[in-house]
C-alpha cells in the first residue's frame, strides 16, 4: 500500500516528510463543491473528502490523503484567494484581527473508512511577523494536523510506531 497526498500543497508535503512518512503526491484536480448551508468545519471536511475520494477512485488500493484549510473571520469564510486583489482584500480585513483557521483531513484506505493558504497568508512565512497568538495545533493553522494525521493513519494500520508503511 502506498500513501497519497491529494494535495500538491508544499505545506502539506512538508508535514508528512517531518513526520517521516513515506508518500507519493497526486493532485485531485477535483471540482470542489461546497455544501450548501455548511459550518467551517463540515465546509473543510466535506472539501477534505472530496479531495480524497477523486484520488481514491483511481488508487483504491492504498490510502489517501486530502486535506482543506480555510479561515473564519467573524462568520466569513476566506479560502484561498486566487488573485492578488482578493489576496489584498483579506489581508486588509484580517490585520490586526483575530480569526479562526480550520482544516479538515478525510484518510481513505482499502477498508473505505473515512477518517475524519486560506486567508491569504501563510503563518510560516512573512506573515509570521503579524501574528501575535496561536492557539490550537501549529501544523493545522499550516496546512494539516500532524498529531491527528498521526493517530489517524495508526488507527487505520496504513503505518506502524516506527513509520513503516504497512
Amino acid at each position: 500500500m502506498k500513501i497519497i497526498l491529494a494535495s500538491q500543497s508544499p505545506r502539506r508535503r512538508e508535514i508528512l516528510t517531518l513526520m517521516d512518512i513515506p508518500f507519493e503526491v497526486i493532485e485531485s484536480h477535483v471540482q470542489e463543491v461546497p455544501p450548501v448551508g455548511a459550518t467551517p468545519e463540515e465546509l473543510v471536511m466535506a472539501l477534505a473528502e472530496q479531495k480524497a475520494r477523486a484520488v481514491f477512485e483511481q488508487h483504491p488500493n492504498d490510502c489517501v490523503i486530502g486535506a482543506d484549510t480555510v479561515v473564519d473571520l467573524d462568520g466569513r469564510v476566506l479560502g484561498k484567494p486566487h488573485t492578488p486583489e482578493r489576496a489584498k482584500e483579506y489581508l486588509h480585513l484580517l490585520q490586526g484581527r483575530s480569526h479562526i483557521v480550520y482544516t479538515g483531513i478525510c484518510v481513505l484506505t482499502p477498508a473505505g473508512d473515512p477518517l475524519d493558504k486560506a486567508g491569504s497568508y501563510g503563518v510560516q512565512g512573512p506573515a509570521s511577523l503579524f501574528v501575535d497568538h496561536l492557539e490550537g495545533n501549529y501544523f493545522n493553522i499550516i496546512g494539516m494536523p500532524a498529531p491527528t494525521l498521526y493517530e489517524m493513519l495508526l488507527n487505520a494500520r496504513v503505518i506502524d510506531q516506527q513509520h513503516r508503511v504497512l
